[in-house]
């Protein structure tokens, strides 16, 4: 007998995320079908933690497509790259036109891209939904960026707004673009978080080095932090993890190897501001100080023979300096979502997504690693004016670095005099100064590629037009090809 239809929605992919989303769903009402490429693991899940609620499984592709309900919504929550390539070729057979497919993976945004050129040929309905919060938001209110083909969003809508964390009683979902956008927004998304673990990272390292600041002092000055412009998730978990004993009573963190992972997206991040030609600097810089944080062998052995300042601890007034840190803080993280907006807007403006930026912003405010109040702001600069060319263009932002930026100034001057490196918090008062710079020292270097490459220059009176001279006078007047890197 043919199998009946009775799920709402059908998940593929089995570990901790898979499983937390399904029981998410179901406990919103939503009834699931539940399938693994080891079919075991369905058996294991429906017999334990889905035992005694309203979840179905499939020991089959076509067992699983037959139970959902149309138009089918399929989520794969598998490991990003072919193995989800080798789960659509799978489904294909046993679909129909107008059926959904919902890539809830880390997938890199030109794989989704891809995917939704090659299903809408065939009239299905491809969506690439970044999910962001981890287990616990997966399980209670996960971050959800869903983009792809707009048709699938009403029949997604009420499912993925249920299941979503909420912010002021709003869902932090909503619909982001067409193609692959909802995997672009998530890969901004996690380069952020890279800028904002290593801001964080570098005010932990001048309180501790710089002010011989202890763990149990720091923790109470990021609980302070937490009450104000910097109230976040991230600030929350470094005060929690900074109080944090291990069992001989030592704070933990300070046993930890100083030699940080990543797993891709931030340098994903980074590479597409590249080919965009936007200037992300501060997420930049974070990948490059995982990076260096990583060869700890060559550091140990540079710090043996590489001289630093004389004076390595502060004799200031520590008090200010940690006031001037949140501010430091403040006005960096402002910086990097300046940044990380300017790098979607470009993305958009290429791929025409017609991005939504103040619900991007609510997205993020619950849920999502990089929650903040923080986001809040940032959403009523985009309800005020949704095509804002910059955020800090926006009053509030403008003022917010103004009252920042002495401060901000101190702390990275200070760092600096102390041998202590910051440079995420640098490259971004770098790239604020850069920002506001009406002349840049541009025309030398425009200049200077002139002379040895005959690459050409404009004159600011004649912007748009491409002349080369000949600066020895041994040099002829054909130029190089002229383009944009």
């Amino acid at each position: 007998m043919p199998e009946t239809a009775v799920a709402d929605i059908g998940l593929i992919g089995l570990a901790v995320m898979g499983q937390n989303l399904i029981l998410n769903m179901n406990d919103h009402g939503f009834v699931v079908c539940a399938f693994n490429r080891t079919v075991s693991k369905v058996d294991q899940f429906l017999a334990n933690e889905a035992k005694g609620t309203n979840i179905v499984g499939a020991h089959s592709v076509e067992e699983f497509c037959a139970k959902l309900k149309r138009p089918r919504k399929i989520m794969l929550l598998v490991k990003a790259g072919s193995a989800v390539d080798a789960f659509i070729d799978s489904l294909l057979p046993h679909l129909e036109e107008g059926d959904i497919i919902i890539d809830g993976g880390n997938s890199h945004y030109p794989d989704s891209q891809r995917r939704y050129e090659q299903l809408s040929k065939k009239n299905i309905l491809f969506v690439g939904c970044g999910v962001s919060g981890g287990e616990e938001g997966a399980r209670y209110g996960p971050s959800l960026m869903p983009g792809g083909n707009p048709e699938a969003w009403p029949h997604l809508k009420p499912i993925f707004q249920a299941i979503a964390a909420k912010a002021d009683g709003e869902p932090c979902c909503d619909w982001v673009g067409d193609g692959g956008a909802g995997h672009f927004v998530k890969m901004v998304h996690n380069g952020i978080e890279y800028g904002d673990m290593q801001m964080i990272s570098e005010a932990y390292q001048l309180l501790r080095d710089g002010l011989s600041i202890p763990n149990d002092k720091m923790a109470d000055i990021f609980t302070k932090w937490n009450k104000g412009v910097l109230d976040s998730f991230l600030i929350e978990i470094t005060r929690d993890i900074l109080a944090f004993k291990d069992k001989d009573g030592s704070y933990l963190v300070e046993n930890i190897r100083d030699a940080a992972g990543q797993k891709g997206t931030g340098k994903w991040t980074a590479i597409s501001a590249l080919d965009y030609g936007m200037p992300v600097t501060l997420i930049g810089e974070a990948v490059f100080a995982r990076c260096l944080s990583a060869i700890k062998d060559e550091r140990i052995q540079a710090s043996k023979v590489l001289a630093g300042p004389s004076e390595t601890k502060y004799d200031g007034d520590t008090s200010k300096l940690v006031d001037n840190l949140e501010q430091a803080l403040y006005a960096s993280k402002i910086i990097s979502y300046a940044q990380g907006f300017m790098l979607m807007r470009e993305a958009s403006t290429q791929y025409s997504w017609n991005l939504n930026y103040g619900s991007i912003a609510l997205m993020w405010r619950g849920g999502c690693i990089i929650r903040s109040a923080f986001l809040g702001d940032i959403k009523k600069a985009f309800d005020k004016n949704p095509k804002l060319e910059n955020l800090l263009f926006d009053d509030f932002f403008q003022k917010a670095t103004a009252k920042a930026q002495a401060g901000w100034r101190d702390v990275v001057a200070t760092s600096v005099k102390l041998g202590i490196p910051v440079p995420a918090t640098s490259t971004a008062l770098a790239f604020y100064d850069g920002y506001r710079t009406p002349r840049l020292p541009a025309n030398l270097i425009q200049a200077q590629r002139d002379y040895f490459g005959a690459h050409t220059y404009e004159l600011l009176d004649n912007p748009g037009t491409y002349i080369h001279t000949n600066w020895t006078g041994k040099g002829g007047n054909v130029s190089s090809t002229n383009y944009n890197a």
